[in-house]
């Protein structure tokens, strides 16, 4: 099957197609464009800036990739937006490049789907395997983990991080960091224990979800001596051998601008 374009499509000089690409019709593709082998691009989507995405892309109507970022100090610098293989993107989803101020480049992994109206704005890095619902909003500079979902009409705080196969329930807004298996909600998110669901979903053994669950609830508990830093010390040593439990003893060490989102009381569960 050879690349086909809509006589209707307005592709570029410069824009570099993969083969056996599909352009519907109305789309924008810019020149500083480049798509990967197999994709398509449905109808009415604008691709443009310096923005590069990878094989097997589903791009559908009105999509919106690649414009400039929605940020005041953002001055015409040549920043990217750089997006992986196998991603489905739905209708009015938008994207934009990143910031001088953010290290010029925005990150999207491989076999991501963005529903209807989600946005991920300058900067952010986004692992592979994640799904973001229907409006589900990133602001500037956040960082998600391989295997998140982010719940529908969620919003995630600028520079925050949410680690590997955390769940955000739908409608949260997300102000803090999020620990990785953790899953959050609330009008303002809190902790509300592990995202047991998906880490059955993704094949974690029984012995691993248990020894998650032990490790979270004395991490969080309301009635452990000591701070979350003070018993994380405890945990590393009991479990410096535990891969699962060890990412989240990294994550909450490593720095951050944002604090720890946490149970509201108690250890949440």
């Amino acid at each position: 099957m050879a690349t086909t374009i809509h006589p209707t499509a307005i592709v570029e000089p410069g824009a570099a197609l993969g083969e056996n690409v599909d352009i519907g019709p109305y789309c924008c593709i810019g020149k500083a464009v480049t798509l990967g082998d197999g994709s398509t691009v449905k109808s009415h989507a604008v691709l443009a800036g310096r923005t590069t995405i990878g094989d097997h892309a589903e791009i559908y109507p009105f999509v919106s990739i690649g414009q400039p970022p929605q940020d005041l100090k953002y001055d015409g610098e040549p920043s990217t937006l750089v997006i992986g293989s196998h991603c489905r993107i739905r209708e009015y989803v938008t994207m934009n490049p990143g910031t001088e101020g953010g290290g010029m480049v925005t990150s999207v992994g491989d076999h991501c789907l963005f529903m209807v109206g989600s946005h991920v704005a300058h900067d952010c890095q986004v692992g592979n395997h994640v799904i973001m619902a229907n409006n589900a909003t990133l602001a500037g500079h956040v960082v998600i983990g391989d295997y998140v979902i982010v719940g529908g009409n969620s919003a995630i705080h600028q520079f925050a991080r949410i680690g590997e196969h955390a769940m955000i329930g739908g409608m949260t807004g997300v102000e803090n960091d999020v620990i990785p298996y953790g899953s959050v909600m609330g009008e303002r998110g809190r902790l509300s224990g592990l995202n047991i669901i998906g880490l059955k979903r993704r094949g974690f053994t029984r012995e691993q979800v248990h020894n998650l669950r032990s490790v979270y609830k004395f991490l969080f508990s309301d009635v452990e001596g000591g701070t979350v830093l003070e018993r994380l010390d405890d945990v590393a040593a009991r479990h410096s051998s535990d891969a699962e439990i060890m990412d989240i003893v990294r994550f909450i060490r490593s720095d951050s601008s944002r604090g720890l989102t946490q149970p509201k009381n108690g250890n949440g569960g």
